[in-house]
């Protein structure tokens, strides 16, 4: 028995190291319902300390538990999931709990939320895009690509040449310089643009 707990003593640091600082792993041995080790600890945890697994809703005959939402002592979110482990003949011997500190990841997608919102009523100053033929070709192709599934990296060259013909149709070779631009944002050369454009 003590082979086979070491042998998940050793994935449970394998976890924590691979995803350090965030993870910390417990290991509970079921005969002693103690915690036996423990891995990148932030939980303030003890060996040998009760493994209170009631805590988890824990039940023998299951072999997967969570995830589910603990706070640490600190207040910081964790996202948890257990394990039940078992011998070699198949009976529970240990449950492996990997716990997820989120905190950092909330700091980080509140920090984004914030760079990305734009004011309310936020409208563009109509003497600065009034004349922007770049933007109006972006929101097209944008537009163009979105409503067929595409991305402008992955298009074929027959996709590209339909694009090209539908900005023309669409007058954006009109403006000063727009095919040198489309050339460059579809990745082919300007030469093929004009081709194209003379196709119709």
């Amino acid at each position: 028995m003590r082979q086979e707990l070491d042998n998940y003593v050793r994935v449970c640091d394998a976890i924590a190291l691979l995803f350090q600082p965030f993870a910390e792993v417990v290991l509970h041995e079921l005969k002693t319902e103690t915690v036996i080790h423990i891995a990148g600890n932030f939980s303030k945890r003890v060996l040998g300390e009760p493994s209170m697994l009631s805590e988890i809703d824990f039940r023998p005959d299951e072999r997967l538990i969570g995830p589910y939402e603990k706070i640490n002592w600190d207040g910081r979110t964790i996202k948890a999931i257990s394990i039940v482990l078992p011998d070699h003949k198949g009976k529970p011997l240990a449950v492996l709990c990997i716990n997820v500190d989120l905190s950092e990841f909330h700091s980080v997608m509140r920090t984004l939320s914030t760079l990305i919102r734009l004011p309310e009523q936020s409208e563009k100053p109509p003497s600065l895009f009034k004349e922007d033929w770049h933007e109006r070709i972006n929101e097209y192709i944008q537009q163009w690509t979105n409503s067929r599934g595409v991305r402008v990296s992955d298009m074929t060259r027959a996709e590209k040449r339909e694009l090209v013909l539908a900005l023309s149709s669409r007058g954006a070779f009109s403006m000063r310089n727009s095919a040198p631009y489309v050339s460059r944002v579809l990745g082919i050369g300007r030469a093929t643009v004009y081709k194209y454009i003379n196709e119709q």
